[in-house]
């Protein structure tokens, strides 16, 4: 468990530095220069991904049970995957009204699955990772809202067809991670 809340530290806390500490980052970018500061960034990132991956595992072979969720809340959870990666999709195409209207479809994403997931997997481990992870894009969604608001962005021009194609790529994905990829990567299959 110790190395999946390490992981998670790392991974979450330099998804935070926007949230909690704006000004250091800046200081920090206009210090290092952007790219080496992205670097860093992606290196820790990515450090504490694999650590909480790692971690996340090892705790699965030894579970501390602290619910039992009944087999119909797996179904939910796969339906509540779809929009969350609608909404992961959409996050990556700039004239998609979702990405407009959601702000943040990405955070928006990861707090659907985090939510979603929490519900029914009753593990500690899962409790942990999910738990934080739901915590961490409640947080970050609010503060980047924040942020917009704040810096009055204009509103950017978007079109139906950017919608659909975030459609299409989101059912995509939740079908091939739904039928096919589910199981191999997390030994549990999503759709029964």
């Amino acid at each position: 468990m110790s190395y999946l809340i390490l992981g998670l530290i790392l991974f979450l806390g330099t998804h935070s530095i926007r949230v909690f500490a704006d000004g250091w980052r800046s200081q920090m970018i206009a210090k290092l220069g952007l790219l080496p500061w992205k670097g860093l960034y992606a290196l820790v990132s990515l450090v504490g991904f694999i650590l909480l991956v790692w971690g996340y595992g090892q705790a699965r072979l030894d579970p501390v049970w602290l619910w039992h969720s009944p087999l119909w809340v797996r179904h939910l959870v796969g339906l509540l995957m779809l929009p969350a990666l609608i909404l992961a999709g959409a996050s990556h195409i700039s004239g998609s009204a979702i990405r407009a209207k959601v702000g943040h479809p990405l955070i928006a994403a990861t707090k659907l699955w985090a939510g979603a997931h929490l519900i029914a997997n009753g593990a500690l481990a899962d409790l942990v990772l999910f738990g934080s992870f739901l915590v961490w894009s409640m947080i970050a969604f609010r503060s980047a809202r924040r942020r917009d608001k704040a810096a009055n962005l204009p509103t950017p021009v978007t079109s139906l067809r950017w919608d659909a194609l975030a459609v299409i790529i989101g059912t995509a994905l939740w079908l091939v991670f739904a039928f096919y990829l589910h199981k191999p990567l997390f030994g549990v299959s999503s759709m029964g």
